[in-house]
């Protein structure tokens, strides 16, 4: 048995680097602390305890963890210094060496935090505590807010893939899942906290069911029948694993919202092989037109990488003409990082940083031009919108179930409610659409 009242009156700061299931834990963490007496430091405060979840996805993430950690370690002196996340997991002994760090914990170690702040007793050195990939096998339950409105509900982690430039497996470990039951139940819990919309995150959702032997399917299934949750949006979702049954049913159903998430990577088969991806440019094609024949407002994001090795300039441009051909509605695009222990390393071509620059830009020239059509799409329609707590200063936002970004004028009482506005045009950062409220 732990003793906490160590933690009592204490005070901690929570920073997260990375993907929505980052976002996710970090709340966990934050209610498990906070459960022992812990509050969150206010802001300008100095905090007893300083909890970092990192990211490793790129070289650049690697770097925005370590600059992290040192101005936090600057910004709270004497503050117990924790460091989690997929950077922990694979390069303990990098971070255990930065100064002021205390613990750094792997995967499998973060579910039990208590056993490694011991009396909050800040040492020489910090230490390391880490399990082999093949070894991180728990699956632990997040379903939180942190300070946002929506609720990230936690519904798998870890992946199969090894795709070749990929250190995700090796960050998280096998592919594994809470029950479908343990899921309703956080979810039935988020709705009795007054949560209206749940973000389904993992590392690799569609593979949802491999430890537990359920689907992915009969899991929206059985969400889209807990009362009180009025909105669910699915994280990114591999297009292999995205269904024609899944795309069915969130167009019929009560609750999932008509917006997909799907990672491309690539518009070049050619680099698709390359990259070890599962599917080619006319499945993913199949897929984007499946969902726009029968739900032709949604908005689909996707994944695209620039400048992985082997990226010629023909495949580029294959992949360019590809992707604007698609009826999509925005990008996310991302700089090819060399990551140690992948296959990628084996691949000959490489490709300059400034050739990589060039290409990201005209890609994010294309997504911001697919986003403004889809936007203008809607002006002068009436829409039903979750608006969400501003922040100082700003006017208040919300997404409407296709997931435009609307703005109103402040008005902190509309905080987690889902009204009616008629949508009237672009704001002055051409960012999300200002609407006035009718409802």
């Amino acid at each position: 048995m732990i003793d906490t009242t160590v933690f009592q009156d204490k005070t901690a700061i929570y920073y997260t680097l990375g993907c929505k299931l980052n976002f996710s834990e970090t709340s966990t963490i934050g209610k498990m602390l906070a459960q022992a007496g812990v509050r969150t430091a206010r802001k300008g405060e100095k905090a007893d305890i300083c909890v970092i979840n990192t990211c490793s996805v790129t070289e650049m993430a690697d770097k925005k963890c370590r600059q992290a950690i040192h101005r936090l370690v600057k910004q709270h002196p004497g503050a117990f210094v924790v460091v989690t996340g997929c950077y922990a997991q694979l390069k303990p002994d990098q971070i255990v060496h930065i100064e002021g760090v205390d613990v750094v914990l792997g995967a499998e170690q973060k579910k039990d935090l208590f056993q490694y702040l011991g009396n909050l007793k800040k040492g020489k050195v910090g230490e390391a505590f880490t399990t082999a990939t093949k070894d991180i096998t728990s699956f632990i339950p997040s379903c939180s807010r942190g300070d946002r409105t929506r609720y990230f509900l936690k519904v798998q982690d870890g992946c199969d893939y090894y795709c070749s430039y990929c250190t995700i497996p090796l960050a998280r470990g096998r592919s594994r899942n809470g029950t479908i039951k343990s899921l309703v139940e956080q979810a039935r819990q988020a709705a009795a906290d007054g949560g209206k919309e749940i973000v389904l995150t993992g590392v690799n959702i569609g593979d949802f069911g491999w430890s537990t032997g359920e689907t992915f399917i009969d899991l929206i299934k059985a969400l889209d029948e807990v009362e009180g949750i009025e909105r669910y949006r699915i994280s990114s979702i591999e297009p292999n694993l995205l269904t024609d049954e899944i795309i069915e049913f969130v167009a019929s159903s009560k609750r999932f919202m008509p917006h997909f998430h799907i990672p491309l990577q690539s518009g070049s088969d050619a680099v698709l092989k390359l990259m070890r991806r599962r599917y080619d440019t006319a499945l993913f094609a199949s897929k984007i037109n499946k969902i726009k024949e029968i739900m032709p407002h949604a908005f689909i994001g996707v994944d695209v990488i620039v400048g992985t090795r082997g990226e010629t300039e023909v495949y580029f441009e294959e992949a360019y003409q590809f992707i604007a051909s698609l009826d999509i509605t925005q990008l996310h695009v991302f700089s090819y990082s060399e990551r140690p222990g992948t296959h990628a390393l084996k691949i000959e071509h490489q490709v300059s940083p400034e050739e990589k620059r060039q290409r990201s830009q005209k890609l994010l020239n294309l997504s911001a031009s697919k986003t403004k059509s889809f936007y203008q799409r809607y002006i002068g329609d009436t829409v039903r919108a979750l608006m969400e707590k501003p922040k100082a200063g700003m006017p208040m936002h919300g997404f409407t179930e296709n997931y435009i970004r609307v703005e109103i004028d402040n008005d902190k009482a509309l905080d987690n409610k889902v009204v009616t506005l008629r949508l009237r045009g672009f704001n002055e950062e051409q960012t999300a659409l200002r609407a006035t409220i009718l409802v």
